[in-house]
């Protein structure tokens, strides 16, 4: 088994540092285990500059979409319960998504549609739905954002959510191509309709009480108010858009905080980005993943689940799914399994790791990975969005790897 330099590991210290001396994060920690044993742990910065609180080890923090691999395994769950297949039509589960249609290819107009079949649940967990995020390019797109059909967490019940979202039209066929979207958002609607709860209710008692993660949730709890980090963006608009280049005067300007926050009282359970919670918690939920779908006695999947969500989905990598947009992470060399990212080809995606490597971040510039050959997953936290400010991701992984033996 490889092992560590701690020498070398001391090396993401300084990097993280120096994140914070330049006035890009405002704080943030890292936290690496390898066998289930945590080999690494660092935090530095703040979690509230204007308040002068430190970042600490229970900073609870928005992970944003870290969130959707939570909702994928809660789908899985019930996958293996034999309550629904990967090929049942969304409309069968959700009748307002029976009846669908797709922008023609080169529309000018919202109304250039022509008939689409209802996405499968597959297609949706896997990008592939025909779905997208108001924050992409084009002309469903632009009308999402327009409308604040963003799942956030104001904005009503996964109902009524969904049912606004389907009557728009699909951005392509249902499997012509990848585009990060509100997919799995609605698969946190299906979890609710299969298993007759609401989905905080659901990831509470079905993956939340069972793997120990006492800080994780929709909403702030009591007692976390002080703990709850700040939010932070460098740009002078939309702290959202991935694709802004206009940047502020401020490198840090603060856009959400304790005080007045909507995570204080959620309507919206976004199973696409709607969770808050600390690096242990998340640690704990990657462990279970890399251990197979148990952890310390709690199997929340078979196994071979979890190897099956782990594969690469897509018929080649994200790149040659034709994406018009999304910046967060390589496409090269990158496929795409069930709520993450799988690792192809580490030469083609440029970036140190592992052929099996599975990921996902948040807006936040969040960030998580488990390698199943070298036994190690690995845990970032920080407030910064949009993700695609910095290239932290790729720079953490070349340190993760620089300092294994």
């Amino acid at each position: 088994m490889t092992g560590f330099s701690q020498t070398r590991l001391d090396r993401i210290k300084t990097w993280m540092q120096r994140y914070v001396d330049e006035q890009k994060f405002p704080g943030s920690s890292v936290l690496i285990s390898q066998k289930g044993q945590e080999v690494f742990y660092h935090d530095c910065g703040q979690r509230d500059i204007a308040a002068s609180q430190p970042w600490t080890r229970d900073t609870v923090v928005r992970i944003y979409s870290m969130t959707k691999p939570v909702t994928s395994v809660a789908l899985m769950m019930l996958v293996e319960e034999g309550l629904v297949h990967l090929d049942a039509p969304l409309g069968q589960i959700l009748p307002e998504f029976a009846e669908m249609t797709a922008v023609v290819p080169g529309a000018t107009r919202l109304d250039q549609t022509e008939p689409a079949p209802s996405p499968t649940l597959h297609q949706l967990l896997t990008h592939t739905s025909g779905l997208t995020y108001g924050f992409n390019l084009g002309l469903v797109q632009t009308a999402m954002a327009e409308a604040d059909l963003n799942f956030g967490p104001s904005e009503g019940t996964l109902e009524d959510i969904c049912q606004r979202l389907a009557t728009y039209p699909l951005v392509f066929q249902p499997g012509a191509g990848w585009e990060y979207s509100v997919g799995i958002d609605v698969i946190g609607r299906v979890v609710e309709v299969l298993s007759d709860q609401t989905l905080d209710t659901f990831f509470q008692e079905r993956i939340f009480d069972p793997l120990g993660m006492t800080d994780t949730g929709f909403a702030v709890k009591d007692g976390q108010a002080d703990r709850f980090a700040a939010l932070y963006t460098p740009l002078a608009g939309n702290a959202m858009d991935l694709n802004a280049e206009t940047k502020g005067s401020d490198p840090l300007r603060e856009i959400d905080r304790a005080e007045g926050s909507p995570y204080l009282a959620p309507t919206t359970f976004s199973g696409g980005g709607g969770l808050i919670g600390t690096i242990d918690d998340y640690a704990k939920f990657a462990e279970m993943l890399r251990q197979g779908g148990a952890l310390n006695g709690q199997r929340l999947l078979s196994r071979h689940t979890v190897e099956f969500m782990c594969r690469n989905h897509l018929a080649g990598d994200i790149a040659s799914m034709g994406p018009s947009s999304f910046a967060e992470q390589p496409m090269d060399g990158v496929g795409f399994g069930i709520g993450g990212a799988v690792v192809l080809d580490p030469a083609r995606a440029r970036c140190a790791g592992s052929v099996g490597d599975f990921s996902w971040g948040g807006m936040a510039s969040t960030f998580f990975w488990v390698d199943p050959l070298n036994d190690v997953s690995v845990v970032f936290f920080t407030q910064l969005s949009p993700s695609s400010s910095y290239p932290n991701r790729a720079e953490l992984k070349a340190l993760v790897h620089g300092a294994m033996e």
